[in-house]
């Protein structure tokens, strides 16, 4: 018992600032992406806007995935750090490419259209799942 408490002691620092930076990315990522995109999320969600809710909770879960994997699979920080961005930087990819085909992508979640809200919620889960297998290879 002694000597896995004293691994616990040991792995505890490092798992904990995993965890931290894992998350202050997932923040960060999440407030760059609403920073970027043109609709204003929050605000919609506040006022029951379902299709925002939808879109937001969809990059929420698509760049965890990349980053939980990241974590596990990552020697440092630094690694997390960087696939932290480039999930990042899919997720805003997806968006823009949606926007072209779906046509006005911005307006339409502002209007509540769930179609479009499904839409992009299921490329942004499609992304996140690819780049996070991506990550275990």
């Amino acid at each position: 018992m002694a000597g896995q408490w004293d691994a616990f002691l040991a792995g505890a620092p490092v798992a904990v600032s995993h965890f931290a930076i894992t998350l202050a990315l997932l923040t960060l990522g999440v407030a760059a992406y609403v920073a970027i995109t043109p609709h204003r999320e929050l605000q919609l969600i506040r006022a029951g806007n379902s299709a925002a809710a939808l879109s937001l909770a969809g990059v929420v879960v698509s760049l965890a995935l990349p980053l939980s994997v990241s974590m596990s699979e990552s020697l440092g920080l630094l690694e997390i750090v960087l696939w932290g961005l480039a999930a990042l930087v899919g997720q805003i990819f997806v968006f823009w490419v949606l926007d072209k085909l779906l046509r006005n992508l911005p307006k339409r979640i502002e209007q509540g259209d769930m179609a479009a809200a499904i839409a992009l919620c299921g490329a942004k889960l499609a992304i996140g799942i690819v780049g996070a297998a991506a990550l275990t290879n």
